[in-house]
Parts: C-alpha cells; sequence; structure tokens
C-alpha cells in the first residue's frame, strides 16, 4: 500500500512539476516569431490535433495533411506544403528539448524518495555481525562500477544545444521566466545539427562534453560519499567508479576511424582534464593564500597550466606527482593552519585518483575477421614466416593453437599492407605511447568483435608481441565479444580453451587474474529475437562464470546498456541486482549510448542518481547473492522452450520475403547513411546492395522505431507466451515471473519497448496491395504479446507499475506524432514521380522527422 502511494505521489508531482509547466512554457515558445513564418506557432497546435484525429480514424499521411493544409492555409502547392513542414519540425525539435529541459529540472522531486545507499545500510548491519562485516570488507575490495561512454548514431544534440538545456534546467528550477524566454529565443536560433557528417574526433569532442561537464563532478561526488561511508567504520578508501570511451578507438566496420583519429582522441581527453583540473586548482588557489604552501602552489599551477593549455609539451602521466604534491599542501594546512580549506585539497586529490592523466579508459575495438587478415600478413613476413606451416589458416583450431609460437620478433614488412591491417599495426604500437603519456589505464583493453574460436585472441596477442610489446611488458586486456546467438553458445568452451593455455594463463596471472568478457545484444537481437537474446546472454554468463570459477579468475562481464540491462529503456538497475550466485556481478560494466547519455546522465543529478543506483544493485546482490531460480529444472525448462519458440517465430518473420523491403519502403533505413550525425556507415558492407546480416545493429533498431513498430523490442513473444497456454504450462509461467527477478526485468523491458509502439499510425498499410498481409503479421504479434504480457503481470495497461515513465513516454510521443506522419508522407512522396528538386526536399524532410523522433525516444536503447 506504501509503494502504491509512493507511486501516486511521483505521478501528482511529475503532472505538476512536468507536464503542467510544459504546457506553461510550450505556450510561451509557440508565440515567438521564428523562421520568418509568421503563424507557424499557431498553426502546430491544430496540426497536432489534425494529426491525432487523423490517426484514430487510420488515415493516411498524405490524407491527414493534405486536408489539413486545404483548411488552414491559402497555398497548396507541393513547395509551400514542404516548407511549412520543415517549419513544424523545427519547432517540434525545439519543443523535445523543452520537454528534457523540464523533465530534468525536476529529477530531484521525482526522485527525493528513492533508496539511499546500500552501502551504508549494509555497512550498519555489519557492526555486530563479524561474517558480515568480513563479507562486505571482500566485495568493497572486489567491486567496481565501469560506464562506457559509446558513439552511437543516436546523439544529436551538439555541444551548443547542450549548453542551452542545462541553462535552460537551472532557469525551470528557479521558474525565472525572463531568462527562460531568452533561452528559448536562443534555442531557436541555433541550429540543432551539422552541415557534414561528424569525424570520429568531431564526435569525441561531443560526447567529452558530458566528461567536462557531467562525469567530471558526479563521479566524483558519488566517490566522495563512499569515501565517507568507508572512512566512518574504519575502512580504507577503494575507487569504485571508472569511466571508459569508445569514440576513436571503436573502429569495428567503421573506415573512417585510423591510428591518427585514436591518438588525437587520447590527447585530447588528456587536455580536457587538465582543463578541468586547472579550474579546480584556480578556485582553490583562490582560497589558499597562507604561508608555507606558496613553492607547492606556485609548482601544481605551472605543471596544470601547462599540461592544459601547450599543445607542443612533451606528455607523460603525471597523476602520481600531482597526489603527492597536493598532500604536501593539505598537509601544510591540517599541521599549520587548522585544517582550512583541506576540503578543496581532497577533492581535487579524490579526483586525480580517479581520472588520472587519462579521464577515460579509451577501448580499442576490432573484428575478429579484419585481425585473422592481419595475422595472416604478418605471417608472409621475415622472420614469421619461417616459424609457420603454409597451411597454417587451414588447419584445426587445435592444430592452429599448437603451432602459435609467442615469439617476440621484429617484422620485416616487404609487401604494401591494406589499409585496415596497417591501421591495425599502428594502432598496436600506438597504443605503447599513450600509455607512456597518459597512465596505463589510458588505453588497455583491445575487444575482439565477432569472437569465434579461442586462436582469435591467441593471434591477436602474438600480433602485439610482433608490433614493439614483449611478454613481460603486454600491459593489455584482451577482451573477446561474443554477438551472435551461435557464438554465445560457444563462449565458456572457448574460455576454458583460454584459461588452460599456458601463455594465456601466465598473461592472466600478470593482469591480476582478472578478466574481461563483452557480450553483444543488439546483433543477438537482430540475429535471434528479443527472448533468445536475453535467454543466451543469461545461459552465457552463467556458464563462463562456472568456467571461471574453476579457474579462480574474477570475471567482469560488459554489458551493451541495449541488451539486458535495459532493453527499451527499462530499470538498469533492476536487472544488476537480479542476478543470482551463478552469475558474476561484482564488476558492473556497460555502455552508455545515444539518448541514455542525456537522458540519464545529462545533468550531474541524474548521473550521480542513476551511478548510485548501479552500485546499490551491485552491492546488494553481492550481499544477498541469492540462487537464481531460472537455473532450477522447472524454470530453466520453460525458458528453454519459450526462447526456442520466440526464436523460430522471428526467424521466420526474418526470413519473409518482404521483411527488408518492407523496411526499406516504409522506413528511413535507405536514407540513414545521409544523416549527418555519425562517421559510422549505416552497413558493414558500405559498396553493395542491402543484406540483412551486413545491415548495422543500430540501424536496423532505429529503422523499427522509427515506423513506431519496435520489432527488436518484442516480436515473438507473444508466440512463446500463447504457445505454452496451449499445453497447459500458464501457471508455471506465472511462477517463474513473479518468482524470477531477471524474467519480470526481461518482461517489463519488453512491455516498456512495446509502449514506445503506435500500430494505429500504420493501421493503413492494411490496405497495401503488396505489403498488408506483412502488416497485419506484425500487429497481430503485437496485440498476442500485448494482450499475454498484460495477462502474465496482471495489469490492465502497459508499464502500469511505471506511471511516471509512462506518462513521459506518452507526452512524448504525442509531441512527435506530427513528425512521424511526416516522414511517412516525404516516404510515400517519394515513391511517386517527382521532380529531382522535389526529391532532395522531400529526401532532406524525411531525414529532418529522424531527429527529433530519436531525441524524444531519449532512453530507447
Amino acid at each position: 500500500m506504501q509503494k502504491q502511494r509512493a507511486k501516486g505521489q511521483r505521478e501528482s508531482v511529475f503532472n505538476n512539476e512536468v507536464v503542467s509547466r510544459f504546457e506553461l512554457y510550450n505556450s510561451l515558445f509557440l508565440t515567438l516569431p521564428f523562421y520568418k513564418v509568421k503563424d507557424t506557432g499557431t498553426l502546430l497546435p491544430l496540426f497536432i490535433k489534425y494529426c491525432e484525429d487523423g490517426v484514430k480514424n487510420h488515415e493516411t499521411p498524405a490524407g491527414i495533411i493534405n486536408a489539413f493544409f486545404e483548411k488552414y492555409t491559402q497555398h497548396n502547392s507541393k513547395k509551400d506544403i514542404i516548407d511549412l513542414l520543415f517549419r513544424f519540425i523545427q519547432y517540434i525539435e525545439r519543443q523535445v528539448v523543452l520537454f528534457d529541459a523540464v523533465e530534468d529540472a525536476s529529477f530531484n522531486k521525482l526522485n527525493a524518495d528513492e533508496e539511499h545507499s546500500a552501502l551504508l545500510v549494509y555497512l550498519k548491519k555489519g557492526i555486530d555481525n563479524k561474517a558480515l562485516n568480513e563479507k562486505i570488507e571482500k566485495l568493497i575490495d572486489e567491486f567496481s562500477l565501469r560506464l562506457v561512454l559509446t558513439a552511437h548514431p543516436t546523439q544529436f544534440y551538439p555541444g551548443s544545444v547542450l549548453s542551452i538545456i542545462t541553462d535552460l534546467t537551472s532557469a525551470i528550477k528557479t521558474n525565472d521566466i525572463s531568462t527562460i524566454n531568452q533561452l528559448l529565443q536562443q534555442l531557436g536560433k541555433t541550429p540543432f545539427f551539422n552541415k557534414k557528417s561528424p569525424t570520429p574526433v568531431d564526435e569525441a569532442l561531443s560526447l567529452a562534453w558530458y566528461l567536462e561537464n557531467v562525469f567530471y563532478f558526479a563521479a566524483a561526488n558519488i566517490q566522495s560519499e563512499i569515501d565517507q561511508s568507508l572512512n566512518d567504520y574504519n575502512l580504507e578508501s577503494k575507487k569504485i567508479i571508472e569511466l571508459g570511451f569508445w569514440p576513436g578507438g571503436d573502429r569495428d566496420g567503421n573506415p573512417n576511424v585510423h591510428t591518427d583519429s585514436t591518438i588525437q582522441v587520447s590527447k585530447m581527453l588528456r587536455q580536457i582534464l587538465f582543463r578541468c583540473y586547472y579550474r579546480d586548482f584556480r578556485n582553490l588557489k583562490r582560497r589558499i593564500t597562507f604561508r608555507g604552501v606558496e613553492d607547492n602552489i606556485s609548482l601544481v599551477h605551472d605543471v596544470l597550466y601547462k599540461n592544459a593549455f601547450d599543445p607542443n609539451m612533451e606528455t607523460e602521466n603525471i597523476a602520481d606527482f600531482l597526489i603527492e604534491n597536493l598532500n604536501k599542501i593539505k598537509t601544510t594546512l591540517v599541521e599549520d593552519h587548522d585544517g582550512l580549506f583541506s576540503d578543496l585539497v581532497s577533492d581535487l586529490v579524490r579526483k586525480v585518483e580517479l581520472y588520472g592523466s587519462h579521464f577515460a579508459s579509451l577501448d580499442i575495438r576490432q573484428d575478429s575477421r579484419v585481425l585473422r587478415d592481419v595475422h595472416a600478413y604478418c605471417r608472409n613476413n621475415k622472420p614469421i614466416n619461417a616459424l609457420y606451416p603454409e597451411n597454417y589458416d587451414t588447419l584445426s583450431e587445435e592444430e592452429k593453437i599448437k603451432a602459435l609460437v609467442f615469439k617476440s620478433a621484429k617484422v620485416n614488412y616487404t609487401e604494401q599492407p591494406g589499409s585496415l591491417t596497417k591501421d591495425t599495426l599502428e594502432t598496436i604500437a600506438e597504443i605503447k605511447q599513450i600509455q607512456q603519456s597518459n597512465g596505463e589505464m589510458a588505453c588497455h583493453r583491445f575487444i575482439i568483435s565477432n569472437c569465434q574460436q579461442a586462436s582469435d585472441i591467441l593471434q591477436l596477442m602474438e600480433l602485439f608481441l610482433w608490433n614493439g610489446w614483449t611478454e613481460e611488458d603486454l600491459s593489455i586486456d584482451f577482451v573477446p565479444l561474443f554477438e551472435t546467438v551461435h557464438d554465445l553458445a560457444d563462449a565458456a568452451q572457448i574460455m576454458e580453451t583460454l584459461y588452460s593455455h599456458p601463455f594465456y594463463k601466465k598473461h592472466l596471472a600478470n593482469r591480476g587474474g582478472k578478466q574481461h568478457i563483452m557480450l553483444g545484444f543488439s546483433d543477438s537481437t537482430k540475429d535471434g529475437g528479443y527472448l533468445m537474446a536475453n535467454w543466451s546472454i543469461f545461459n552465457a554468463k552463467v556458464a563462463l562464470t562456472t568456467t571461471a570459477d574453476k579457474h579462480n579468475i574474477q570475471l567482469a562481464f560488459f554489458d551493451g546498456r541495449g541488451g539486458p540491462p535495459s532493453r527499451g529503456g527499462g530499470k538498469t538497475h533492476r536487472f544488476y541486482s537480479s542476478m543470482g550466485k551463478e552469475i558474476a556481478n561484482k564488476n558492473i560494466q556497460l555502455t552508455i549510448q545515444g539518448q541514455t547519455i542525456s537522458s540519464q546522465y545529462g545533468s550531474i543529478d541524474s548521473a550521480e542518481f542513476n551511478m548510485e543506483q548501479l552500485i546499490n544493485a551491485g552491492i546488494s546482490a553481492g550481499i544477498k547473492e541469492k540462487h537464481n531460480i531460472l537455473l532450477d529444472p522447472l524454470h530453466k525448462n520453460l525458458l528453454d522452450e519459450m526462447a526456442t519458440e520466440s526464436y523460430e517465430s522471428y526467424v521466420s518473420l526474418r526470413k519473409h520475403p518482404l521483411f527488408l523491403s518492407y523496411l526499406e519502403k516504409f522506413s528511413p533505413l535507405t536514407l540513414l547513411s545521409k544523416i549527418t550525425i555519425s562517421s559510422r556507415p549505416v552497413k558493414r558492407n558500405s559498396g553493395g546492395s542491402l543484406k540483412l546480416e551486413d545491415l548495422r545493429a543500430i540501424s536496423f533498431v532505429t529503422a523499427w522505431s522509427q515506423l513506431k513498430q519496435n520489432i527488436p523490442g518484442f516480436y515473438g513473444i507473444g508466440t512463446a507466451l500463447k504457445n505454452q497456454e496451449k499445453q497447459g504450462n500458464w501457471d508455471k509461467v506465472v511462477k517463474t515471473y513473479q518468482e524470477s527477478g531477471y524474467f519480470k526485468t526481461i518482461i517489463d523491458n519488453c512491455m516498456m519497448s512495446m509502449s514506445k509502439a503506435d500500430f494505429a499510425i500504420t493501421a493503413h498499410f492494411a490496405n497495401d496491395k503488396e505489403y498488408g498481409a506483412f502488416w497485419k503479421m506484425l500487429y497481430d504479434e503485437f496485440e498476442l504479446s500485448k494482450t499475454l504480457l498484460l495477462k502474465l503481470s496482471g495489469h490492465e495497461t502497459l508499464m502500469e507499475n511505471y506511471p511516471v515513465e509512462k506518462r513521459s513516454i506518452s507526452v512524448r510521443e504525442k509531441i512527435v506524432l506530427p513528425l512521424v506522419l511526416i516522414q511517412h508522407y516525404a516516404l510515400e512522396q517519394l515513391q511517386t514521380e517527382v521532380t529531382e528538386e522535389e526529391q532532395q526536399s522531400l529526401e532532406k524532410l524525411s531525414i529532418r522527422t529522424v531527429y527529433g523522433i530519436v531525441n524524444a525516444g531519449r532512453n530507447l536503447a
């Protein structure tokens, strides 16, 4: 009852603080005379109402738009229609920003009653419980949280807009109408996107805005709370939070990422960090004006200034130097000046301990097929060619592993390498320089995408030994990424082979006995559907944990946020807190991508909240270590059956002859490559015709979300549940849902993803001669899934247990409904005979709608 009351209170706060204020500020915004079109703001509410009514009546986008123009405007030429639609888009894009800012401004009020530090709670419990206290100390020593920022092409706001959002949020918090009015005017005149596609370095610079303005403060604040809690119980401080970074390092299939990108990004991260340090130190210096610290203050100031602003200086890792000299200043303050302002010094020391000279660890990622080609290239050159048989590529996996020699060598390259081979070799050599300049943590992980065999890892280790590294100084963690359903099934056996291999075993011992493993999701969903992808990853984690425990290896799983943790925008911390003792969970690592960055980590308040919830989840799960009931025969057999049934349903859809052409015709899939938001291509085989296997998962998911059908988030679930019901197993399914936090998280995330779908928008597809039956197949599975998920959960509506999030989604979907219809209108018009000029305008119109739709989705991973 208390929980129900809390939900009602949150909903009331949301309606008063967010919805009402948005409507108020939006009415102000719509009166601003932008874009030289006098009545755009007046016409937009009418257009929204026309769109809503038209969708209810299952009218076509062209019918809705043409009827609106006939009734409310005098000019009905194609050019006039397109021109006004562009104006509508520009207003709606900014309405989304306004809603984001209003929601962010109310963050603390909405989350005031959420749980407090789990660490502190358990520390209190451990006072009189020696066994629990020892368990807590061990968990703290092992636990870590790593958040890795990735450059997925669903994060559109440039730094100028992000700064406006930040200022607008602050003004809304205090209801500063004058400032809000000025910022809305600024927002109206500020471009939302680039005229040309960004480079990987541009993407890195864009994401670094969050590092500089949010994470730098938020992570340090959380660490400060942890330090204080541990200090209160006489426990030694432990660095828990780590930051990771992919832009400039992730070259998996992205032909625009080169060694130069990696070097530039590592330098940029370092320089931005030292500017943050310098900014803090200047504030500190203004307060510490006492005798006895002048020399140390001057020394630190000069060093920070040079590292922050001198691009020509020789860089090195100076974190230890800074900590030593800052502590000297602190000692003097404590001993001679009553500790006055020593807290400012402690805060900066804490930040240097967290971020070193690197800020965030730059991960390198490349596809295993590329790395195999690089290994083959090196084997063709002296002296390596003398160490391997000519038929090496035709050997079995076991024979290949036996043939590996792991000898350091200087290769004499006589043949000119291909571009990908050259990049790989140069990058391997450059990682050493990055570590020397920024510290080992600056770049210490090489992720092997599409990892299918143990030799993929071992051969990469040889590449390091042939390009400037020795066995003794190999300060690299080799991270397999298992992506497809098949690869996930083989993952444990691959790691068993590696853990048993003498060279790899010795290397792991040198790395502290810790193994990082990344598990894919977006690609596994594209491969096998929602439920099978989740279940495959669960089973892989259980098997991988068993294998690691057998070899006494500390395992760190690295999850894609769009995977089981929060597909569809779900509650990430609930996923981690639902782990049982059979799954390694003491090192939480996940990617933060797309709109998740701005929605959950866009402000210091929200970033602190979400980091604390993840830490709470990890601490709680680590202390309780419950058995995961999904491993009991009853539940496991049930999930095995459901995953198989769901998989078969999804694969039959994927193999449907109209599957890909449907996406091409009705979604902006083929136009995504023209959107100037990403350096990453839409598909891997950029020169050939579109094939599902080449299509990038992010493009695949984006296309379905633009259609408001979100197939990757649910398809096959309904069929699987229906089959269980027919077999008389419904009570078993309900029991599993009620008893398994993990299964409940999967179902909740599925329902959240479905809540962002709206088949009414495309209901007119049912009348299409070619695709009508196909659309109906998608719709029927959606309705079946919705009906049975509601029955399973005991709810009357989707997301009934998350009323605030449900309301937020509802408002956002209402804001962007016109964008979805404009997109369909433009795509529909492109199917007819149009002039070249009209084609360009219509393509541009369709492309522009993508920005606002994705931004409004915010947490649609």
